[in-house]
């Protein structure tokens, strides 16, 4: 085993090419090198790498038979090291490996300190350097992407690399990790590169030890992780940031706002009144009604609600029982596939059973896409090879200390990377972002079943599909509708967090983003999602979670004077620590609260489905009288004395634009 000081590849790519300039001596004019580009961690500090391949296949690293065909093992070996033997399970399944008893790859192998292993005259081609020496990268597009790198210290500069099989992006996103990259108020396609010294570049590398990782360069490419994972260690490097470099001087309300919308892509929060709002002023939401969960649905519960044929009897009242006590874990495998749409409520047992064996088919045809492509077909789709290394390096992290994936050679790990890898087939223009596996760990653990759980999984991502996004609409959507609807349940604690440049509630992003699954306990999770999952008592019922959390926490945020740094530690340390009936009794009585109040703004309403509702009973009570909501009253534009209010738009569109006035 390597020791934990030992080189660390964080990015490699191949086939990226290079033209030599043409006036050296004996080279073709239009020449290009094609070799691997990596960035290297050596020791702490970061290297980019470029080294053409050799012409022929390496024999010293290649694919071959494992003790059974259903796994491979990867045979490493460079010049003066012992030979190593890395098993990976491929499939449980060897009626669907398809993949080949020995294969080869090209992979260049160091010698020493890290200088190439020459056979040829490519190697005078090789070249590295420190990310602290890079001034800024120049991106060019002629049909691919074309990278110039630009030295501080250097007279001349390293070849420019071509793109010709796609990648660049990936790279980029992997410098984002250790240097911020900034576009060039000159030239858009320069990107000016800035990093932090080399002490706090290791600090933030440090974090990805134990299932923490990075802050600042892992912003952009895994927002989940870096907004909460490693929080207690970084979080000055982010205070800086917002605040500026002086001690006492903050920064303009814009310019946060442009900042917090590079760290979470697609963020844009409102910070001047416009036109076609209407100011709403403080509402008297009324006492908070105390509400009372019951005992997880029983076995013998679920029953009576069948008929002969195996159909659901009476399923809001069914609904509403697994709202207000979640299941027992016997029924859970069952009575998920109804939550999740995978079994029509109406369908009888035949129709189910049928319904299986038709998406069984289906299933293992999308898998035997994924499985029968060669390495050779891999090497020229640069999105299924990106896709399959995200879903190996999340899977190993993902839930492992639960029994259900812990350990090596665990079949669990294998089939959640093959739904994972078989979900990019299913939707290939999203693929796999990291975070995916968070959400499908708990629906495999409760179906015990690969398609079964594949097809949970995808009317769960159906739900979730938004927030996994290029552009995060989901997320973006989300967080002001949380900050919205936090405001009007406590504008004082609103108003401090935005006092401490925390009112865009930026670290309640994790929690969005896969549903509270890192916050919670494993079994917690599985009690949280099956209540969400009935669409009880109102729709965005996850964010009224959020606000219960954030109501139990505000009052030593407050009193302890917490700013930016410590709120953000104080959230992230409430991981594995948060009561889940405590918080749905909560969630459940702020719902009522809202629904009960009689000048409800009409963004609300809309965020929580209500503007829909003209008439009806408490959704959390079958018992409870139908009732009329009067009308939202619609105030005067000067009617906010104080600054402070909510904005609403006048049309009546249900697209829930909101904008604040501080």
């Amino acid at each position: 085993m390597a020791a934990d000081s030992a080189p660390k590849v964080i990015f490699e790519h191949e086939g990226v090419f290079i033209q030599p300039s043409s006036d050296e001596d004996g080279i073709e004019q239009d020449l290009l090198f094609s070799g691997s580009l990596r960035i290297v961690d050596k020791y702490g500090e970061i290297m980019l790498e470029y080294k053409p391949l050799e012409d022929t296949v390496d024999s010293s690293s290649m694919l071959c038979a494992g003790k059974d065909s259903s796994s491979v093992v990867e045979w490493a070996q460079c010049p003066g090291d012992k030979p190593q033997l890395l098993e990976t399970q491929q499939s449980y399944e060897t009626e669907w490996d398809m993949i080949n008893a020995v294969s080869f790859k090209k992979k260049p192998c160091t010698n020493g300190e890290g200088s190439l292993n020459h056979s040829n005259e490519r190697s005078r081609w090789a070249f590295s350097f420190s990310l602290s020496d890079l001034r800024s990268v120049t991106v060019k597009e002629e049909g691919w992407s074309i990278l110039h790198f630009k030295l501080i210290e250097s007279s001349s500069s390293p070849p420019a690399l071509h793109f010709h099989q796609g990648g660049s992006r990936e790279f980029l996103d992997s410098l984002r990790r250790f240097a911020l990259l900034s576009e060039s108020p000159d030239d858009a396609t320069c990107l000016l590169v800035s990093t932090p010294n080399k002490a706090l570049s290791q600090s933030f590398e440090n974090l990805m030890d134990d299932n923490n990782y990075t802050l600042a360069g892992k912003l952009r490419r895994e927002p989940y992780l870096t907004t909460m994972g490693g929080f207690s260690k970084v979080t000055n490097y982010l205070f800086d940031v917002i605040r500026g470099t002086e001690e006492h001087q903050q920064r303009p309300p814009e310019e946060v706002a442009d900042l917090l919308g590079e760290i979470i892509p697609g963020l844009e929060i409102n910070q001047q009144e416009e036109p076609g709002f209407e100011v709403i002023t403080r509402v008297d939401l009324g006492t908070r009604p105390q509400v009372r969960r019951r005992e997880p649905l029983s076995a013998e519960e679920w029953t009576k609600h069948q008929d002969q044929e195996g159909r659901m009897l009476n399923v809001p009242h069914l609904k509403h029982l697994i709202f207000k006590g979640g299941l027992c874990h016997a029924l859970r495998k069952e009575v998920w596939k109804f939550l999740l749409g995978y079994f029509p409520w109406n369908s009888t047992l035949e129709e189910r059973k049928v319904l299986q064996r038709a998406k069984t088919d289906e299933y293992f045809k999308m898998k035997l896409q994924w499985k029968s492509v060669s390495e050779e077909q891999e090497k020229r789709n640069s999105r299924l090879r990106d896709y399959r290394s995200l879903i190996e390096k999340d899977v190993n992290r993902t839930d492992r200390t639960n029994r259900f994936y812990e350990g090596i050679d665990n079949p669990g790990l294998v089939l959640l990377h093959d739904i994972l890898m078989t979900y990019c087939m299913f939707d290939f223009d999203l693929g796999y972002v990291q975070g995916m596996s968070d959400l499908l760990s708990p629906i495999l653990y409760v179906m015990e079943n690969e398609v079964d759980a594949f097809w949970c999984f995808v009317s769960f991502m159906d739900q979730m599909h938004q927030n996994f996004e290029e552009q995060m609409q989901g997320m973006k959507t989300q967080l002001i509708q949380l900050s919205t609807l936090l405001r009007l349940l406590d504008l004082s604690f609103w108003n401090y967090l935005e006092s401490q440049d925390s009112g865009y509630l930026y670290f309640c992003f994790r929690w969005l983003l896969i549903r509270f699954k890192r916050e919670l306990s494993f079994q917690d999770v599985l009690r949280l999602w099956e209540v969400m999952w009935t669409d009880l008592p109102c729709q965005n019922f996850h964010l009224l979670v959020c606000c219960a959390i954030l109501d139990s926490e505000k009052q030593k945020i407050m009193e302890e004077n917490y700013g930016f740094n410590e709120i953000l530690k104080h959230i992230n340390e409430l991981s594995m620590k948060l009561d889940i009936e405590e918080i749905l009794q909560k969630s459940e009585g702020i719902g009522l609260q809202i629904r009960r109040c009689k000048d409800l703004p009409n963004s609300i309403s809309s965020i929580l489905g209500f503007d829909r509702e003209a008439r009806g009973s408490d959704p959390t009570d079958p018992e409870s009288p139908p009732t009329v909501r009067a009308p939202c009253r619609q105030q005067d534009a000067n009617g906010c004395s104080n600054g402070h209010g909510h904005l609403r738009e006048n049309s009546h569109n249900n697209s829930c634009k909101v904008a604040f006035i501080s």
